[in-house]
């Protein structure tokens, strides 16, 4: 039997997003494979922690390129950024909370490279009168991670439909980033 080792992946995201604590048995049941497989393929949890990170890092280098964050407006392109990122947000949701990502001195150079293209985008949208300037980038890099991720919480748990997640992040987000002209 082939093992799909993305599945596996996407599998583990989703159970440990709704349960940080679980065990490689409870991530193995869970994708439908023993015990001993699961470990061949990653050798403890933080082997299996760093593999869903790169899975997360290209899937959403991957969203950000189809978003076209450079085209029209920086509104438009934040809109079509959340549109995209949606099939991973869950998986986004598991990797921003997994402090062992973030601990030490050394950070992915993904997630830099990730930060950099978001933050880019909200200067942009500062920088063309559409944004806030008393935000930073980063800042807003940040809070829209934690949008993201909150709404993938939400719909997993049943709270918010599915249907809502775009419109949600997007109006919270903008209705707060937005600068506003006085008149």
């Amino acid at each position: 039997m082939t093992v799909d080792r993305d599945q596996v992946l996407r599998t583990a995201a989703a159970l440990l997003t709704r349960k940080a604590t679980a065990t490689m048995d409870e991530v193995a049941r869970a994708a439908g494979i023993g015990r001993a497989t699961l470990h061949r393929h990653f050798a403890g949890r933080e082997a299996l922690v760093r593999a869903l990170e790169e899975l997360g890092i290209r899937e959403l280098e991957s969203a950000l390129d189809a978003a076209r964050l450079d085209e029209g407006n920086a509104c438009e392109a934040l809109r079509r950024l959340v549109a995209e990122v949606e099939p991973v947000a869950g998986l986004l949701a598991f990797l921003v909370t997994e402090n062992q990502l973030f601990e030490g001195e050394q950070m992915n150079e993904g997630w830099a490279r990730l930060d950099a293209r978001v933050s880019a985008l909200f200067r942009r949208g500062q920088e063309q009168g559409e944004f806030r300037i008393d935000l930073t980038p980063a800042w807003l890099t940040e809070a829209l991670y934690g949008l993201i991720g909150a709404g993938a919480w939400s719909v997993q748990d049943g709270r918010v439909a599915a249907k809502d997640f775009q419109y949600m992040i997007a109006e919270l987000l903008l209705g707060g980033v937005r600068r506003s002209v006085e008149k």
